[in-house]
């Protein structure tokens, strides 16, 4: 399939933090980053980079997720990536920020939804740091009344939720989907199943299904490296083919998380790894992940 299959590559990140203004890359280093020491991703990172680690397979679309620019004008990093589309033809569509606790959500969120290209908006919820942690209602959590007014405005700008969280907090967006049903949801990568013990992988499957009773939850697979910059690929074969078992084919995606997820795996080793995971699908199916779910999901004409 390698070159021939058309990819959507429904989750990677632009960025120039020698213009821009991205405190993690910059100012204020995140201390406890998934991946570990990750000073390599504190460069530019722009399509014509991109296109060089994507050579070799046929990526006809992409979605760029936010990448946490300063939270002080959230609308300014789409504005750039309307310019960056115009000079490089990518992203083709891109998912905003917003804080839908803050005061000013509705003034962003109008002016994310004023750019054509913009299909959702991502915010990190409250969260702990393990699931023994876990609490509802939180302030600025899933269950927080004042986010939850703010998330209800998605619906009037046709904006879905990216969701980045641990596993544990999949209960709470499964009553979030189910409470607000025209707002759907996509879980970004693959839940975060970053303990692969026995006991581990198994609340992060009873987790999922959580998450896919609602039938407005979609799932990301991406975001598969561990903490040491490895990426175990007998292990994150079987996540792939469990989070595809339980959302079943239309509601997975692939996407490579990339520059991110290149501190851990080459592009074409990530896109050859997950081509063989699916390899005994029917390929109607194959490229349904690839590329027609992601179409669907993200709105995208003319590919």
């Amino acid at each position: 399939m390698t070159g021939d299959l058309p990819i959507v590559d429904a989750h990677q990140h632009f960025w120039d933090p020698t213009r821009n203004p991205y405190p993690w890359l910059s100012t204020a280093p995140v201390a406890d980053f998934r991946y570990g020491d990750y000073a390599a991703l504190r460069r530019r990172y722009l399509p014509d980079d991109f296109r060089r680690d994507a050579a070799g397979h046929r990526v006809v679309a992409t979605v760029h997720m936010e990448a946490e620019w300063d939270p002080a004008d959230e609308v300014a990093e789409t504005r750039w990536l309307a310019d960056l589309r115009k000079e490089h033809r990518l992203p083709t569509v891109a998912v905003g920020h917003a804080r839908f606790e803050a005061e000013d959500v509705a003034r962003v969120l109008a002016g994310h939804a004023a750019f054509d290209f913009v299909r959702g908006i991502r915010q990190k919820p409250a969260a702990t740091p393990a699931p023994e942690q876990a609490r509802r209602g939180a302030p600025g959590s899933m269950d927080d009344p004042r986010w939850r007014r703010g998330y209800a405005l998605l619906e009037r700008h046709r904006l879905h939720f990216d969701l980045q969280t641990p596993w544990w907090h999949l209960a709470a967006a499964a009553e979030l989907a189910r409470d607000f049903p025209r707002i759907p949801i996509v879980v970004n990568h693959t839940g975060l199943p970053v303990d692969r013990s026995t006991a581990g992988l198994a609340a992060w499957r009873r987790a999922l299904e959580t998450a896919a009773a609602q039938p407005n939850v979609t799932v990301k697979i991406s975001g598969l490296g561990q903490r040491d910059k490895s990426w175990p690929r007998e292990s994150n074969q079987q996540v792939v083919r469990d989070a595809i078992a339980i959302f079943g084919v239309a509601r997975c995606m692939f996407a490579s998380n990339f520059p991110v997820d290149g501190l851990c795996v080459g592009y074409q080793a990530l896109v050859d790894a997950f081509e063989a995971f699916v390899a005994d699908r029917p390929a109607a199916e194959q490229r349904a992940l690839f590329h027609d779910n992601a179409v669907r999901v993200y709105r995208i004409a003319g590919i």
